[in-house]
C-alpha cells in the first residue's frame, strides 16, 4: 500500500474543502465580520495546512493500485466529513461535537437532514458553508480530483471506474475519461441556471446561490426554517420542482439532449419509468392530502403532492408542508420512492431507479421462463440486451441495501429511536433523502435523536453516498493479512 500517493490525493480533497471555507470567510467579511468569521478562518487554516502538507513533502506518483484507489475514495470522503465539522464545532451554539459531525456528514452526502431547530439564527457565512458542503458532495470530492488529473493518466481511468458505477457510465456514448467532464458540465449548468431562475423569481442573491447549490446537488439545506415554504411563491416552488427532476435523471442523457438539440434521448426506458413513477406517487400523495383535509383544493393537493414526491424521489430535503401532520400511510407510500429514488449518473441517492427496473425485468423474465421453459428470455433495457452476469451485481446490491436497512432499523430501535422513525429515518438516511417523520420531519430536526442514533444515521448516509461497496472493500482490506 503506497501511502504517499494516497496522502497526495486525499490532500487535494481537503484543499477543495479549504477553498470553500475561504469563500465562506469572504462571505463573513462582506456581512460585517459576522460571528462565524473566527471559526471559519481557523477551520480554513487547519484544513489548508493539512491538505497542502502532502504536496510539499511527497513526490507525485501517477500510478495507483486497485486497493489504493478504494482507500483514496474512502478516506477522501471520511476526512472531508471530519474537517467539515470544524466550522460548526468552533462556532458553537447548538453544534456539540456530535451535532457538528451529523451536520457535516448530512451536507457532504447531500442528505439534507439537520440538527438545527432555528436555521435562521446562523450567520450568513455559516449558512453559505452548509450549502457549500452540498455543492462539494453533489459533484463528489473524488470527482474534483479527477477533473485535474491529466486525461491520459491511468490513475484517472482507475478512479473513474471506482467512483462511478457501470450504471452511471451507461446511457450515452463517450470515452471513460470524458464521463467526469460531462457530469461536471451538466452539474455546473444546472447550478447556474437554477441560480438565475431563483433570482428572477424574487430571491435575494444570497438565498438564490445557497438554494441553487442545494437543488443541483439534490441536497435540501435551506437558509430558512420553513424551507421553500418561507418564500410563499409558486414560481420558486415550480423552479425547485423542475431542477429537482433534472438533477435526478442521468446527466449523460441531459447532456446528449442539449447537445443534440433533441428530446429523443429522454425517450428511454429508465427515464420513462422514473417519470411514470413520480407522477403515480404524486397522484397518490395528492389524493391523500386532499382526502385527509391537509390541502383545501384538488389543485393545491396535486401541486403539493408533486412537490413532496419530487423531494423524495430526487432525494432533495426541501419542503412546503409539515409532514408531521400527515397520516402515516402517506409517508409509507413515499418510502418506496425513498428506496428507489432517481437515476444512476445523477446526484440523487437510493438504490437508483435503473436497478429497480432491472429487478422488475428480471422477475418478468423468471415468470416467463416458468410459463415457457423452452423459450429464449433475455433482459432488454432500451436497445441493449443484458447478460445475466451484467444484471446479477445490481440485484446483489439491492439485497445488500435491504440488509443494511434491516440492520439500521434494529440498531436504532436498540438505542431508543421511536419505532416509526427507526424505519423511516433509516430509509431516508441510507437513501440520502433527508427528513424523516414527525419530530424528525420536514419542519423538524434530528436534534432529539440520541447520540448513538445520530452515529447510526450518519453511517447510513456515508454508505448510501458512496454506494456501499467501497466501504466494504476497505473494511475487508483491514482484515486481510495479504494487504498489509
Amino acid at each position: 500500500m503506497n501511502w504517499k500517493v494516497i496522502s497526495r490525493n486525499i490532500g487535494f480533497a481537503l484543499l477543495v474543502s479549504a477553498l470553500f471555507m475561504l469563500m465562506s470567510v469572504v462571505v463573513s467579511l462582506l456581512n460585517g465580520h459576522d460571528s462565524a468569521l473566527a471559526a471559519l478562518s481557523i477551520s480554513f487554516l487547519i484544513t489548508f495546512v493539512v491538505g497542502i502538507f502532502p504536496f510539499i513533502f511527497v513526490r507525485e506518483t501517477p500510478a495507483i493500485t486497485l486497493k489504493e484507489g478504494y482507500v483514496i475514495i474512502f478516506l477522501s470522503w471520511l476526512l472531508s466529513f471530519v474537517f467539515g465539522t470544524l466550522p460548526y464545532a468552533l462556532w458553537g451554539g447548538p453544534f456539540t461535537l456530535q451535532n457538528a459531525w451529523f451536520e457535516s456528514v448530512s451536507g457532504f452526502t447531500t442528505t439534507g437532514a439537520t440538527i438545527l431547530d432555528d436555521i435562521e439564527a446562523l450567520p450568513r457565512s455559516l449558512l453559505f458553508w452548509r450549502a457549500s458542503t452540498h455543492f462539494i458532495g453533489g459533484l463528489g470530492v473524488v470527482v474534483f480530483l479527477l477533473l485535474v488529473i491529466p486525461g491520459s493518466s491511468q490513475m484517472k481511468m482507475r478512479l473513474t471506474n471506482m467512483e462511478l458505477t457501470s450504471l452511471s457510465r451507461g446511457g450515452y456514448s463517450s470515452r471513460p475519461n470524458q464521463t467526469v467532464y460531462i457530469f461536471a458540465y451538466v452539474y455546473l449548468a444546472l447550478l447556474g441556471l437554477s441560480f438565475v431562475a431563483y433570482l428572477l423569481a424574487g430571491m435575494s442573491p444570497f438565498d438564490a446561490v445557497c438554494h441553487a447549490m442545494s437543488v443541483s446537488a439534490t441536497g435540501g439545506f435551506s437558509t430558512r426554517n420553513a424551507s421553500i415554504a418561507a418564500f410563499d411563491s409558486r414560481w420558486v416552488e415550480g423552479i425547485t420542482m423542475v431542477f429537482m427532476y433534472l438533477s435526478s435523471i442521468h446527466f449523460g442523457v441531459v447532456y446528449v439532449t442539449v447537445v443534440g438539440r433533441s428530446f429523443r434521448p429522454l425517450d428511454n426506458p429508465v427515464v420513462r419509468f422514473y417519470t411514470f413513477w413520480v407522477l403515480l406517487m404524486a397522484l397518490i400523495v395528492g389524493v391523500g392530502l386532499k382526502g385527509n383535509g391537509i390541502c383545501p383544493t384538488w389543485g393545491n393537493a396535486l401541486w403539493n403532492g408533486l412537490f413532496e414526491t419530487l423531494c423524495v424521489t430526487s432525494t432533495s430535503g426541501f419542503a412546503i408542508l409539515d409532514n408531521a401532520r400527515w397520516p402515516l400511510w402517506i409517508m409509507m407510500v413515499l418510502m418506496f420512492s425513498a428506496v428507489m429514488c432517481g437515476s444512476a449518473g445523477s446526484t440523487s441517492g437510493g438504490v437508483k431507479v435503473d436497478r429497480v427496473l432491472l429487478l422488475f425485468k428480471s422477475i418478468g423474465r423468471r415468470v416467463n421462463r416458468i410459463l415457457h421453459p423452452s423459450s429464449v428470455n433475455e433482459i432488454r433495457l432500451g436497445k441493449r440486451f443484458l447478460r445475466l452476469e451484467e444484471v446479477a451485481p445490481h440485484l446483489q446490491y439491492l439485497a445488500v441495501y435491504g440488509l443494511l436497512i434491516a440492520v439500521s432499523v434494529t440498531l436504532s430501535l436498540i438505542v431508543g429511536v421511536d419505532h416509526q422513525n427507526s424505519f423511516i429515518a433509516s430509509v431516508t438516511s441510507l437513501g440520502n433523502v433527508g427528513p424523516a417523520y414527525g419530530a424528525l420531519g420536514t419542519m423538524g430536526s434530528f436534534s432529539s435523536v440520541p447520540m448513538a442514533g445520530k452515529i447510526i444515521f450518519t453511517v447510513d448516509m456515508f454508505l448510501g453516498r458512496i454506494e456501499i461497496y467501497p466501504v466494504l472493500a476497505v473494511v475487508a482490506m483491514v482484515f486481510d493479512k495479504r494487504v498489509r
